[in-house]
């Protein structure tokens, strides 16, 4: 079992009009296998783009990545990632998604057949293994893509936005289910969410980001995802605690998003 670790992160884009937009600054942090990282912060925080240096999707400008004693330097089977949209192969069926990764590996086919079955179980759709992708709502092809990811058997699964297209129902279900997989399968999570309700619920440690450039403003440690486990969603979201801490972050991130508008203000944009 091995950490992963953010080591003095800095990522700089250069614009087509030669400005330069500095994303992060010197982002740092440990993560210990097996935990559940949620990471919120407002518009322009850099978010997704730490996601992608950790994902090997890009480059950092400085810093590294490590997974154990690895140097993270682009994509690899130790780490998966779950989009917004599921990203399925819609002329597939639901089993054969889930497959898609094993095969690709050269796994044995009997493995794959059980692998598949299994987490078919694991989400919940025992019963849809042999159905198109465009059969299936929304939060049924979110759980299809959950289980594509966890076929390729990660050491860590990296979530950007994987819930913000669904309902609020079916949101807060997947949210279990999230919870659930996490607890099972002893993965180390990173979660990226707009929903500060969210990030509260799901995230055993949180993170706050703030902007231009990018860092980390607060860090938490919080109970509400063991809570999740075994209480109903909506007694740990409307308990003191919770809604104290709701509170909390909301104002912090509404103080940022002020100053942005102020700065933007002050500079004509």
């Amino acid at each position: 079992m091995s950490e992963l670790n953010a080591n003095h992160i800095s990522m700089t884009f250069d614009e087509p009009n030669g400005n330069r937009v500095e994303a992060l600054q010197d982002v740092s942090f440990n993560l210990k296998q097996g935990e559940l990282l949620a990471i919120l912060g407002p518009s322009g925080c850099g978010k997704s783009t730490l996601l992608n240096i950790i994902a090997g999707f890009l480059a950092p400008t400085s810093g590294a990545v490590l997974n154990g004693n690895t140097k993270l330097t682009h994509s690899g089977p130790d780490r998966g990632m779950v989009f917004q949209q599921g990203a399925l192969f819609e002329w597939m069926s639901v089993a054969e998604n889930i497959a898609f990764g094993p095969k690709m590996a050269g796994v044995a086919s009997e493995k794959i057949r059980h692998t598949v079955d299994d987490l078919l179980e694991t989400v919940g759709l025992q019963d849809f293994g042999d159905k198109a992708i465009y059969e299936l709502s929304g939060g049924m092809q979110q759980r299809v893509a959950l289980a594509r990811c966890l076929a390729n058997n990660p050491d860590i699964i990296l979530m950007d936005e994987p819930l913000g297209a669904l309902d609020a129902l079916t949101r807060e279900k997947m949210q279990s289910l999230v919870l659930k997989l996490w607890k099972e399968t002893g993965k180390t999570i990173i979660l990226i969410t707009h929903s500060v309700e969210e990030a509260l619920f799901l995230g055993e440690r949180l993170f706050v980001m703030a902007p231009r450039p990018g860092r980390i403003k607060q860090e938490y440690y919080l109970p509400f995802a063991e809570e999740g486990l075994t209480k109903d969603p909506r007694d740990v979201k409307t308990s003191a605690e919770f809604i104290a801490k709701r509170e909390e972050v909301l104002s912090m991130i509404w103080g940022m998003e002020e100053e942005i508008m102020g700065n933007n203000q002050a500079v004509g944009l």
